[in-house]
């Protein structure tokens, strides 16, 4: 993991296409496991570059390999995970972990004293792994049109 950069999304980023293929891919694994489908499949490049304009997205660089993202969006009391992805083939290497601390940074520096996330009922392995990176189940919800639970979502708190 040496070879891993991180750096925030910019004005100068211009490979949105590659982007979204990489959210695209590393969330394949979800296609035909939950309902309703992921947002991820409505994203486009341009949608992408709107997302990082009014979010706080950074990449995750091996060599110019891009290997994993993360947008997050300043609420009133925490900092909202979104789109944390990391390449199929570059997962277990501790990127995620790693953009995740970036995110802590990110929200102590605005004064906010929580991370929040929400993931699919249907993706446990999703809940443990989060769950080992002190998050904490706190909420069921249901997307509109469902009369059952279809997401957790999950706080860590940070101080």
């Amino acid at each position: 993991m040496s070879d891993v950069t991180v750096q925030r999304l910019d004005d100068g980023f211009d490979r949105w296409d590659e982007l979204l293929t990489l959210i695209l891919a590393s969330f394949a694994y979800m296609n035909g496991r939950i309902d309703p489908p992921s947002s991820a499949l409505s994203l486009t490049p341009q949608s992408l570059k709107e997302k990082a304009r009014t979010e706080i997205g950074f990449i995750a660089l091996d060599g110019n390999q891009l290997a994993g993202c993360i947008f997050c969006r300043p609420e009133a009391e925490s900092l909202y995970i979104g789109k944390l992805a990391i390449l199929p083939s570059e997962q277990g290497k501790g990127i995620g972990r790693r953009l995740l601390t970036l995110a802590e940074t990110t929200a102590l520096e605005r004064g906010l004293n929580a991370l929040r996330l929400e993931t699919r009922i249907e993706l446990t392995g999703n809940h443990a792994t989060f769950a080992r990176w002190g998050f904490r189940k706190t909420a069921e919800n249901r997307h509109a049109g469902f009369d059952r639970t279809t997401s957790i979502e999950m706080h860590k708190a940070l101080i």
